[in-house]
């Protein structure tokens, strides 16, 4: 039995059936890799149950301290079903790319069965009408709950329930991993018991993380008055992403090269990060302008921070902070929209060790009796309205294995990861890394945004404009000049002779 950390408690103390807090996946297969190049559902089942061995966090449920009084706890579930959590669709004729977004959209739109272990996966057939993908191809789509897993672990977590090679090893040399959950099932006498036993622990470390944070206070203050650190980005104009939150969502994705991306970057000369926000900025900015909804001021992002390499409790399943920076939709010329957005992200950098970056925290550390019932007035009644929060999309950016990974011996071919949406934060954007592609999806609230195709296209309209900016400019500048054509000589009449 494990209790949870402060981070992934408060996103179990803010799951709402209209905003569940899970985030996915969307892998596609290439099953030309698998003996026989074929897989079957039921060699899939098997793969994900000898995998499965390995991760006990997967066969893990929530528990709740009665009466709200403490953070839930991790325990082994005694009934845990792998067929339960991992089922097997279709999509109907003739099974298109629009077909299979709607389909992940309305899998991500339903809340996670809170009293088993939170994830599910689906098996997904009939995608042969999405162009450029290889014959028989089948996709994985795979909800966790956000408190198992940040962008980073879910990445790990992916990695760990696929193979690196299309034939493994046999399974018996794999040995079961020692689970760190003793407990199955706690009794609520033992859970009140626990909680009161360490609630004096619980003030003592509350008091002390109270005291140093408020000096980090102090000391943040001080910097800012002495220009030490630039202006926090938090007062964004309202739009249409920052608004109250529906049940539905919707889903697209869009697929490059790296090395497209990296031409692209090193043109710029800026990181591949930069470009990545670049591309969405650019996005915002032409969907805004065709539904003439473009603020006068730049829309404002979030953008999730990797907080492991920092140290801090290591017992998190979420060692994440956030920062936040100016998309500059308000600048039309592409070159100087990305250095303007380079030195935004450099001034949200320099917040990351403020007491800012945790703010996500506070949500965490009220007992659910306090934080949930708050939590649900916010978004019953639609505050959002009169409490926005100031920004109007998430972007994150998460590397995935440079190298192939297989599942049932079928190659992954592509991966989507899809975050969650929340209200006032009604677009989230992540890009991902794989074997040489990138990938950006894009999950949104359908009431927020119906035409996730025009979306699409408006990312494809930035990437253009991104192209014609820095490549095409740059293949101008460095085209040798053409040699200078010489005139040519006049010819002499040829001199006619006298006759003889």
């Amino acid at each position: 039995m494990r209790q949870l950390g402060v981070t992934d408690a408060a996103f179990i103390n803010i799951e709402n059936p209209t905003v569940p807090q899970q985030i996915g996946s969307l892998g596609i297969y290439d099953p030309s890799t698998a003996p026989g190049g074929f897989v079957r559902f039921k060699d899939v089942l098997r793969s994900f149950q000898r995998r499965l061995q390995q991760n006990p966090v997967f066969r893990t449920r929530l528990v709740e301290v009665p009466f709200g009084l403490d953070r839930p706890y991790w325990v082994l579930d005694p009934n845990f079903d792998v067929e339960f959590h991992i089922r097997h669709i279709a999509l109907p004729k003739p099974g298109d790319w629009r077909q299979l977004c709607i389909q992940v959209a309305r899998l991500h739109s339903r809340a996670l069965d809170m009293s088993r272990p939170l994830w599910e996966c689906y098996i997904i057939e009939g995608l042969d009408n999405i162009p450029d993908l290889p014959k028989g191809s089948f996709a994985v789509y795979t909800k966790i709950h956000h408190s198992l897993v940040d962008g980073v672990g879910g990445q790990a977590f992916m990695t760990a329930l696929h193979d690196l090679e299309p034939v493994p090893p046999a399974p018996e040399e794999y040995a079961e991993a020692n689970p760190r959950f003793g407990d199955m099932q706690p009794s609520d006498v033992r859970l009140l018991g626990m909680t009161l036993a360490r609630l004096p622990t619980r003030i003592a470390t509350g008091l002390r993380d109270g005291a140093g944070t408020a000096r980090e206070i102090v000391q943040t203050v001080r910097r800012l008055l002495r220009d030490e650190l630039p202006p926090p980005q938090l007062n964004g104009p309202r739009s249409r992403f920052d608004q109250p939150a529906s049940h539905n969502r919707v889903f697209e994705g869009r697929l490059f090269t790296l090395e497209e991306f990296k031409a692209l970057k090193n043109a710029a000369g800026v990181t591949l990060n930069d470009i990545a926000v670049a591309l969405v900025s650019g996005a915002m900015r032409k969907y805004l302008l065709a539904h003439n909804e473009l603020p006068s001021r730049t829309l404002l992002a979030t953008m999730p921070v990797n907080m492991r390499a920092r140290g801090g409790d290591t017992t998190q399943n979420n060692p994440v902070g956030s920062m936040q920076a100016a998309l500059h939709t308000d600048i039309e010329d592409p070159r100087e929209r990305v250095a303007a957005i380079r030195q935004s992200i450099d001034a949200g950098k320099m917040w990351i060790e403020t007491p800012l970056v945790s703010i996500m925290n506070v949500a965490g550390v009220l007992p659910p009796a306090v934080a949930k019932p708050l939590w649900r007035t916010y978004v019953r009644n639609k505050l959002t309205r009169f409490l926005p929060l100031g920004q109007s999309t998430v972007i994150t950016n998460v590397p995935g294995p440079p190298f192939p990974i297989y599942c049932a011996g079928a190659r992954m071919h592509c991966m989507y990861p899809l975050g969650l949406v929340n209200p006032g934060l009604g677009l989230f954007h992540a890009v991902f890394s794989y074997g040489g592609k990138v990938s950006v999806s894009v999950l949104a609230d359908r009431s927020q945004m119906p035409d996730p195709e025009f979306y699409r296209a408006c990312l494809d309209a930035a990437w253009g404009e991104l192209n014609e900016a820095f490549l095409r400019e740059q293949a101008a500048e460095t085209k040798p000049a053409a040699p200078a054509r010489r005139k040519p000589k006049a010819k002499k009449p040829p001199v006619r002779k006298k006759p003889l």
